[in-house]
């Protein structure tokens, strides 16, 4: 088994994101080491290395793990998700957010571990003054999903400039899309996210989807969000490691393709990709529901050298309906 610099510590790997930064881990030459509480994750998502089932917060088994693979560099996914449970239980989220990712770090710098690259997310920016949203934009999270990564970021800074810690912390805006391969997918329960959501409407799964707001200050009154592929996710986040491997300085990057597609213009372009009635149901605002937000990942480009493969929405959409097609109804 190959160990040292070219193996990297996944945790939450057997997740959605994880799993396909993983693929192009491995496609890389890398060796991913996935480190999965198994909460959320799947075990099909994992082809590529070792999966090790443990939970952050067991600095115990995370470090008997380090020092059995002895990565060069550590990508963290490992945290819940889902804004709106975040209100209703602020507390679960710290715990596994915030002190699951200081546990990781103290365990880090006992086995010499001084790379990261951490899954950070557009909820620290809150309610946008201006779009597209850059980097240096005011970071005000408005749930406490935004906040613990915030805290997390926060906690980055500080000891970066205090130990030997580089680190990338990646702001995603949405993730969609599947693998191209159709290896593996998104597959969440319960399932949040808009794309799966019309992908379940559009295969009769569920027999409508929710428009939640149609009044919004948009072209269609409808909220717009900016979607990237998860490829192209990957692919920043391996840039981001060559980038730490080469002695970059630690910073934040934002992922974002720098257009938005309205709720109505998703569900039209699922429409033409499926070839599917999709049933809509109008209901109320959702608290906490910017009317626009969308990525300025002008950054990202220019010192990463990072550009989206997959910008057109209707590119996302028939790798997220092969995927649930293949997945849900073999």
């Amino acid at each position: 088994m190959t160990v040292g610099n070219n193996t990297v510590l996944v945790t939450g790997g057997a997740g959605y994101i994880g799993s396909h930064v993983c693929k192009a881990l491995a496609e890389a030459g890398y060796l991913p080491v996935t480190y999965d509480s198994m909460e959320h994750g799947h075990d099909w998502a994992v082809k590529w290395g070792p999966l090790v089932e443990g939970n952050v917060l067991d600095r115990q088994r995370l470090g008997k793990v380090m020092r059995q693979y002895m990565p060069g560099a550590v990508m963290h996914f490992a945290s819940y998700i889902a804004a709106g449970e975040s209100v209703e239980n602020p507390e679960k989220y710290h715990h596994n957010n915030v002190v699951g990712s200081l546990s990781l770090l103290d365990t880090m710098r006992e086995n010499g571990v001084d790379r990261l690259v951490f899954s950070s997310t557009a909820a620290v920016y809150g309610d946008p003054q201006q779009s597209p949203i850059p980097e240096g934009h005011a970071l005000n999270p408005i749930n406490p999903y935004g906040e613990t990564k915030l805290k997390v970021e926060q906690h980055l800074v500080e000891l970066s400039t205090i130990r030997q810690l580089n680190y990338i912390a990646l702001r995603y805006f949405n993730a969609a899309g599947a693998d191209p391969d159709g290896q593996i997918g998104e597959a969440h329960d319960p399932e949040t996210h808009l794309i799966p959501l019309v992908m379940d409407a559009a295969s009769g799964r569920r027999d409508d989807i929710a428009i939640y707001g149609t009044d919004y200050d948009t072209a269609d009154g409808t909220c717009i969000r900016d979607y990237i592929h998860v490829n192209d996710i990957a692919d920043a986040h391996l840039r981001a490691l060559r980038a730490l491997e080469e002695g970059a300085s630690s910073r934040a990057y934002n992922i974002g393709n720098g257009q938005g597609f309205s709720v109505m213009e998703v569900i039209e372009a699922a429409r033409r990709v499926t070839g599917r009635e999709i049933s809509i149901r109008l209901a109320e605002r959702r608290a906490g529901d910017p009317p626009r937000l969308v990525g300025d990942a002008g950054l990202l480009r220019k010192e990463l050298g990072w550009t989206p493969s997959h910008p057109d929405i209707e590119n996302i959409l028939d790798s997220a309906w092969s995927w649930h097609k293949k997945f849900y109804q073999p």
